[in-house]
């Protein structure tokens, strides 16, 4: 423990410069001077030597929930003084130095007896993972007031940052529109072309002829048409690639992370529709599976389970991946692939394992463009540099578009779209593919 003279001491010493000031021909007023300014010091060092944080004192840090990427998180420093005198605290938090922080980390506090005090500041994640507060620094005034005493509290501790469901739910919303599952929750049904019947109305024009009912129709003598709603209970799996390509940034995240708060939307979608939806985060192996389901504690889990995972430089295995999600998933699925494509030989591996999933699931490739690369060929080329450009923008482009009329040639989906608007569009497709009752 350390210390440093207080106000109080400084002001003593320099009382012993007053008989000092007077002792220009009396040097027995020297003597005193030098005398009381060692007995001061003295004083002041045993002051802070006996002087200890009382164990009565209880110092806490709390925080205001769990962490999330780019939401600010209150921490909160508690100071439960039981002692029967007054105490005068400088505290400073050690925050891990990756977040970003609001407010003052440190505060002088005045906590009276048998009371308490807190200070209040922000930390905003920039990323997920897992990050370490360290002690709490702590000085106090010795019992005589005559030194800062400084000392350290409490226990390091780790704090997981999860990816941000509110952002995952936001952009579902968005998405969604009126088509929100929060608002077909309030209407007695949510109709489409499923595959359930629901109920009978009368014919009006632009019906298919498919869905009259005949017998109804003989029956009523006018013309009756069935109506369906779409299935509920169906299942969704979720694959994202974590490999070499999903380590490149868009803006102040990588792909994966778009394709992490994309996952979390479409499983809070898939949930509010009725359906089961799965989870598998593959590189070279399988860094984690969830199988299917629905619910609050689901989606928890699935927050546990991403918010370590990190993109590493190598190639994925879609072949290992899609081997386990045919020998873990028995029921037909819809699933969807959220990776990325810039070259033959990962196209030819994608395409070539595709036949692991048909023709019991439904997949659903979805590629993250690093931006809009139609956007940069649109215009004539201004110098030698862009003409170059523009020349590997086209190449992708016609790999990545080959690629992808091979998918759907094999009875898959197919969606290539930029981070942007991954989440609307990935939504949509889903949205189709439940109202034609493809599963």
């Amino acid at each position: 423990m350390r210390f440093a003279f207080s106000k109080l001491f400084y002001a003593l010493l320099a009382v012993g410069l007053v008989p000092l000031s007077l002792s220009w021909n009396r040097p027995m007023l020297r003597w005193l001077a030098l005398a009381y300014d060692l007995v001061l010091l003295a004083v002041a060092i045993f002051d802070g030597w006996n002087s200890r944080l009382p164990g009565r004192v209880r110092i806490e840090r709390h925080f205001g929930g769990r962490f999330a990427v780019g939401a600010e998180t209150e921490v909160r420093i508690d100071v439960a003084n039981h002692t029967p005198r007054d105490l005068s605290l400088i505290l400073k938090d050690e925050y891990p130095p990756q977040l970003k922080l609001a407010g003052a980390r440190e505060a002088r506090l005045h906590v009276e007896a048998q009371t308490s005090s807190s200070f209040v500041y922000g930390l905003t994640p920039p990323k997920r993972g897992r990050f370490e507060f360290g002690l709490i620094a702590v000085r106090f005034l010795s019992r005589w007031r005559l030194v800062w005493k400084q000392a350290r509290v409490g226990e390091p501790i780790a704090v997981k940052v999860y990816p941000n469901m509110r952002r995952a739910r936001e952009a579902e919303l968005k998405a969604l529109g009126a088509r929100s599952f929060v608002a077909a929750r309030r209407k007695s049904q949510w109709r489409g072309e499923g595959r359930d019947f629901e109920s009978l109305r009368d014919y009006v024009r632009g019906d298919e002829m498919r869905h009259i009912s005949w017998t109804a129709t003989a029956r009523r003598g006018k013309l009756v048409t069935r109506q369906y709603q779409m299935e509920r209970d169906q299942t969704i799996l979720i694959a994202l690639d974590a490999g070499r390509l999903m380590t490149a940034r868009i803006e102040n995240e990588t792909k994966l992370d778009s394709a992490v708060h994309a996952a979390l939307a479409l499983m809070s979608a898939a949930a509010r529709a009725g359906d089961n939806a799965g989870l598998l985060v593959f590189g070279r192996k399988i860094k984690a599976f969830l199988p299917p389901k629905r619910g609050a504690e689901h989606l928890d889990a699935a927050l546990e389970a991403l918010y370590a995972i990190e993109p590493e430089m190598i190639e994925p295995s879609y072949s290992r991946a899609f081997e386990f999600i045919s020998a873990n998933s028995r029921r037909r699925a819809l699933v969807v692939v959220i990776t990325d494509l810039v070259d033959e030989e990962g196209s030819r591996e994608l395409l070539s394992s595709l036949k692991l999933l048909r023709p019991r699931h439904l997949p659903l490739v979805v590629t993250i463009a690093d931006r809009d690369l139609k956007a940069v060929v649109r215009e004539p080329p201004e110098d030698v540099r862009e003409m170059f450009t523009q020349s590997v923008a086209e190449e992708i482009i016609h790999l990545r578009e080959a690629a992808l009329r091979l998918v759907e040639s094999q009875g898959g989906l197919a969606l290539d779209v930029t981070a942007a608007v991954l989440v609307p569009k990935l939504l949509e497709t889903y949205l189709r593919v439940k109202e034609r009752g493809l599963l």
